[in-house]
């Protein structure tokens, strides 16, 4: 049976919520942004950061251990 009930999980963060997730300051992803070191988007004037991009940028961004 299938759920009828809408998925809320959000595809754009924004700003406040990114950072929430990545666990910086708004002033250091705002830092990243503008360097684009992180993978973000303009809607408008808005500034968003999509959800999967930010996982991949996430899983790029692992250093070591051993993936064997």
């Amino acid at each position: 049976m299938r759920n009828n009930t809408p998925d809320t999980t959000p595809l754009l963060l924004t700003a406040q919520q990114a950072a929430a997730a990545l666990a910086i300051s708004t002033r250091k992803l705002w830092g990243m942004t503008a360097s684009r070191e992180i993978p973000h988007l303009r809607v408008g004037r808005c500034v968003r950061y999509p959800l999967d991009d930010l996982q991949r940028w996430i899983d790029a961004q692992k250093e070591g251990g051993d993936d064997r």
